[in-house]
C-alpha cells in the first residue's frame, strides 16, 4: 500500500506537471533538455514532465521605454530631451527576442542616444521645437531597422519633452516679453495718433463753424444797423446823429452786459463818458477820408 501510494503520488505530480496554461498576450518559451523547443501562446498546453521546461514567459503587449538625453544644439544650447519609444515583441519571433538580446531596453536606449545626438546638433534651438516630429521619425526609422531582426517591432517614437537650460528659458521669456511690449507700444502709439488726428479734425471743424457763426453774426448786426439808420432818417434824424445815437446805445449796452455778470473778466478801453463820442468822431473822420480817396481815384 505504501508503494502504491508513492506511485500514485508521483503519477499525479507527473500528470499535473504535463499541463500548463499561457495567459492572453503572453508567449511561453519551452526548452527541452536545455534546447529551445517551441513557443506556446494563450491557452492550455502539454509538455513532457521533467524534460520540457518553461524558460521564459514573454510579454506580447505594447511596452513603452522613456529615454532622457542631454544634448547640444547648433547654437550651443544644452537641452534635455525625453524620447518615448513604444515597442512590441513580434509574435513569430519570440525566440529571437529572448535569446538574441540580453537587455533590449539598453539596446533601444543606445540607438536613441545615437540618433538624437546625431540629429539635434544640426539644428538651432527654435528648429528643435519646430522639427521634433522629424527627430521622432528618424529615431523610429533607425530603431525599426536595427531591432526588427531581434524580434522587436517599433510602434512609435515620440519626442515628449524638450527642456533647455533654465537661463536660456529665462532669456527666451524676456525676448518674448520685450517683443510683446514693443507690439503693445506700437498699437498704443497708433491709438494716440488717431486720437490726436481726431481732436485736430474736431477742432478744425469747430473753428470753421465758429467762423461761420461770427460771419453770420456780423452780417445780421450790419443788417440791424442799416435798418436802425433808415428808421432814424425816416424820423428826421440825420445820418451823423443816427450813427452817434447807435454807437452810444451799443456802448452802454456793452457796459450794462459787463456789469450784469459778476464773473466777467473783460476790460473795455478806453472807458470814459466821452469814449463813445471820440469813437464816433474817429469813425466819421475815417469814412470822410475814404470817401475823398475814392473821389480822387
Amino acid at each position: 500500500m505504501i508503494y502504491l501510494g508513492i506511485i500514485i503520488f508521483f503519477g499525479l505530480i507527473t500528470l499535473f506537471g504535463s499541463f500548463f496554461t499561457v495567459k492572453q498576450e503572453t508567449a511561453a518559451l519551452v526548452e527541452r533538455l536545455g534546447k529551445f523547443q517551441s513557443a506556446r501562446h494563450a491557452g492550455l498546453h502539454l509538455k513532457i514532465p521533467f524534460i520540457d521546461q518553461i524558460s521564459k514567459r514573454m510579454n506580447l503587449r505594447i511596452q513603452q521605454l522613456d529615454v532622457m538625453i542631454d544634448t547640444k544644439t547648433l547654437d550651443n544650447v544644452f537641452v534635455k530631451m525625453k524620447i518615448s519609444v513604444q515597442f512590441q515583441v513580434i509574435r513569430t519571433q519570440v525566440a529571437d527576442a529572448f535569446y538574441r538580446l540580453e537587455s533590449p531596453h539598453d539596446q533601444i536606449t543606445s540607438y536613441v542616444f545615437d540618433v538624437v545626438r546625431a540629429e539635434v546638433p544640426k539644428l538651432k534651438l527654435d528648429d528643435v521645437f519646430l522639427k521634433k516630429d522629424d527627430i521622432a521619425v528618424a529615431v523610429k526609422a533607425e530603431l525599426q531597422e536595427a531591432m526588427q531582426s531581434y524580434g522587436y517591432d517599433i510602434i512609435k517614437a515620440l519626442v515628449t519633452d524638450i527642456d533647455p537650460d533654465d537661463q536660456v528659458k529665462h532669456a527666451m521669456n524676456r525676448i518674448n516679453a520685450a517683443e510683446r511690449e514693443k507690439t503693445a507700444a506700437e498699437y498704443e502709439s497708433e491709438a494716440q495718433r488717431i486720437r490726436i488726428v481726431a481732436v485736430a479734425k474736431a477742432e478744425a471743424e469747430s473753428k470753421k463753424l465758429q467762423g461761420q457763426g461770427i460771419a453770420d453774426q456780423r452780417r445780421e448786426i450790419a443788417k440791424g444797423l442799416e435798418e436802425s439808420v433808415k428808421m432814424l432818417n425816416a424820423a428826421g434824424i440825420s445820418a451823423h446823429e443816427a450813427s452817434a445815437l447807435i454807437v452810444v446805445t451799443q456802448h452802454y449796452d456793452t457796459l450794462h452786459s459787463i456789469g450784469a455778470n459778476n464773473r466777467s473778466n473783460l476790460v473795455l478801453l478806453p472807458n470814459s463818458p466821452t469814449a463813445a463820442s471820440s469813437l464816433l468822431n474817429d469813425l466819421v473822420t475815417s469814412m470822410a477820408v475814404s470817401k475823398k480817396i475814392e473821389e480822387t481815384n
